[in-house]
Parts: structure tokens; C-alpha cells; sequence
């Protein structure tokens, strides 16, 4: 998110620029990486503090969680949570940047696991190696994470606005950041 507004407020004034306010001190990002979705809807809430949650929709039934969990947080002034229309914040990211960013080739759609196509598609540029299928479901996962990684930072740093508008054509991304802005004025 820090990443990609970065390259979006550069041609919209409207868009802030996340990592510009979390390193003056004016935002806080909680990455909550798991556990008990429901709770993080509620978890914040005494402090009283104006709050904005992003939710990946991921697969049922945890995306019926994450709708309950954006629904507790839409309830409270100040706050406004949203679930992701695709699988996962990656699966916006263009195969073009995804090209760009590390020369590989990565056919998806809005809710393939990104993360684990990528992983495997960078493993197998390395010759000599244990086919994929071979790995262990642990090895696999851990490289699966690393892709994430690597396509949260490396690959969205290829974006531009032209090729957001062709991953996100309802402007999902630009939504959220306008409810970000609006949180901040208040």
C-alpha cells in the first residue's frame, strides 16, 4: 500500500502518500499476518483513534470472517475497513511489472494464489534443482512467502498508474486510499 501510493499520488493530489505519513510519525501500520481475523476488527478499538483496515478476501469461508471483521470496523466513527474484491493485495499487480521486475512469466487471475505461482516460476529458472512438485509443502510455502515479498516491494515498484487502471478497472485500490485521505482530515 506505502508502495503504491506513492506511485499514485505523484498524478493525483487526492492520494496520499502512506510511507511519507508513517515516517513522519502521523500513521502506524499493524500488519496482523494471520490469526483470529475477528478480533482485529475489535482489538483497536479502545484506544478511540481513527483507524483504516484492509482485509484480503482470500477463499471462503475466511472471507465471510473478514466481511464480519470489515463489518465491526465500519460500525465505529472514524474507522472504515474494506475486503479486498481480489484474492489477495498482489493479485492487483500487473504481469507486465511482474515481467519487469523479475523476467519471469506468471498467467493469473483475481484469485490464484500469486504468491505460490510466482515462487514457482523463479524456482524454476534455477537449473539443476528438484523439480517443484518434489519439494516439501514446508519448502514450498517458505518460497511461496519470500515471492510474497519480493512482489509486495520489487514488482510493485514496476506499477504505474496506466497499468493499476488495467489490474483494477473499478478503482478499488484508488477508493481506499480516498477513505485514507478522509480518515486523515478528520
Amino acid at each position: 500500500m506505502r508502495r503504491i501510493s506513492k506511485i499514485l499520488s505523484k498524478e493525483d493530489h487526492r492520494v496520499p502518500d502512506l510511507a511519507l505519513l508513517g515516517n513522519a510519525g502521523n500513521l502506524i501500520f499493524i500488519p496482523f499476518g494471520g490469526g483470529h481475523v475477528r478480533a482485529w476488527g475489535q482489538r483497536l478499538a479502545p484506544l478511540g483513534l481513527p483507524e483504516f483496515h484492509l482485509y484480503d478476501r482470500e477463499l471462503p469461508p475466511e472471507t465471510d470472517l473478514r466481511v464480519q471483521a470489515a463489518g465491526l470496523v465500519n460500525e465505529r466513527d472514524q474507522c472504515r475497513a474494506f475486503v479486498t474484491g481480489k484474492r489477495c493485495l498482489e493479485n492487483y499487480l500487473h504481469p507486465d511489472a511482474i515481467r519487469s521486475a523479475g523476467k519471469i512469466e506468471v498467467r493469473f487471475d483475481d484469485f490464484d494464489c500469486l504468491s505460490k505461482l510466482t515462487a514457482r516460476e523463479l524456482y524454476q529458472q534455477r537449473p539443476g534443482e528438484t523439480p517443484w512438485q518434489l519439494r516439501a509443502r514446508r519448502s514450498q510455502s517458505r518460497m511461496a512467502n519470500r515471492a510474497k515479498r519480493w512482489l509486495c516491494t520489487v514488482a510493485v515498484d514496476h506499477m504505474t498508474p496506466q497499468l493499476l487502471a488495467e489490474r483494477d478497472p473499478s478503482g478499488e485500490i484508488l477508493s481506499w486510499m480516498l477513505a485514507i485521505n478522509e480518515i486523515l482530515k478528520q
